[in-house]
């Protein structure tokens, strides 16, 4: 592909490389290796303390956000401001909490020069965890016993009714294994305080471990799919390392999820397939994820080709990736001077 000679202005969400990483630095890290494309890409942060702030080898620019708990008008005045400093071209949210946000505000996002590839509401909706199994069906899928309760007798009834072990799921983050109704009362009361209700509670599958990521296209297509297999994760679930595969169970399934939802934008579905070759599904998380870099390292830059077909740019053809990459995570330490967590704190922006 030929290069492209206008710079663009992305702006990307999701940039607290925590313990438990959030997507958007992987998801800058794979913007800037588009060598066809000129990019500014801009961190949008809701704290001042999150690392990818402090990445000025990956932002050009960093804004400090309201919080996605507030009103749509709050955020489109907000994102005006940024427009206005920084000629916003496309915005990539990467958090479960803010997408209903970002998807009632994208008429008027596009109407001021900014694109977003999104599901619609109602697509957004099928993917809640607690409905999976009343939508993986149509797409000839199983999902492990699930039940959503509000209480503790609720709780129990559950433990009674799939047994232990089990997985104790928040409504939007974080998931726990446990083996006893002290730990899953714990884990019940803290996902209540940090998430709300329901609380889910479903079976474990034994088995292995399969992750597939991937771009609708909104027509029931896709701009490219890359399945790993998890090997060693975090006490969060969260990978640590990992190996890509071809599973042609797992492509099968992603393109019949894509059919019938005619899904569109960044998805990442999460797979246990059992000792028989079933495969069950865990999740269906509606953004990139952690991992994302992962896919771009191995040849298929699924953020560079979201902004792309956003922005009415030619997409690379190529679908292929080897099997058997490693995916090898890593902590670093920044050192910087206290200056930029000033201006944060004191501007909102650096």
């Amino acid at each position: 592909m030929k290069s492209i000679t206008k710079t663009f202005s992305v702006a990307v969400t999701g940039i607290n490389a925590i313990d438990n990483p959030a997507p958007g630095t992987g998801v800058a890290r794979s913007l800037r290796e588009d060598s066809q494309l000129s990019m500014k890409v801009i961190g949008l942060a809701y704290d001042a303390m999150e690392p990818g702030l402090y990445m000025d080898w990956l932002f050009d620019r960093c804004y400090i956000m309201p919080y996605p708990s507030g009103d749509p008008e709050t955020l489109m005045e907000r994102l005006e401001q940024i427009q206005n400093q920084s000629g916003l071209d496309c915005i990539i949210p990467n958090f479960d909490v803010e997408l209903p946000l970002y998807i009632h505000c994208a008429k008027e996002l596009e109407a001021i020069g900014v694109r977003t590839y999104l599901p619609t509401k109602s697509q957004f909706a099928l993917r809640n965890k607690a409905k999976l199994a009343e939508v993986a069906p149509s797409f000839s899928i199983k999902v492990p016993k699930t039940v959503t309760v509000t209480s503790v007798q609720e709780l129990q009834d559950a433990i009674a009714d799939l047994q232990f072990p089990l997985m104790i799921k928040g409504s939007y983050y974080k998931a726990y294994r446990v083996n006893t109704f002290e730990q899953a009362l714990q884990r019940f009361h803290q996902l209540a305080a940090e998430w709300g209700y329901p609380i889910i509670v479903q079976q474990v599958i034994t088995g292995i471990e399969l992750n597939l990521v991937g771009v609708g296209d909104g027509k029931g297509g896709h701009l490219g799919l890359v399945t790993i297999k998890k090997m060693t994760i975090t006490e969060m679930g969260k990978i640590w390392s990992g190996v890509t595969i071809h599973h042609e169970g797992m492509r099968s399934s992603a393109e019949a999820f894509l059919s019938h939802t005619k899904w569109k934008g960044a998805f990442e579905l999460e797979c246990m397939v059992d000792r028989d070759g079933e495969i069950y599904l865990i999740e269906i998380n509606p953004r990139f994820p952690a991992w994302t870099y992962f896919a771009t390292g191995v040849g298929i830059n699924l953020p560079s080709r979201l902004v792309r077909d956003a922005l009415g740019l030619p997409i690379p053809v190529n679908q292929d990736y080897e099997s058997g990459k490693l995916l090898m995570r890593y902590t670093y330490e920044i050192i910087t001077d206290v200056a930029p967590l000033q201006t944060l704190v004191t501007l909102g922006e650096i």
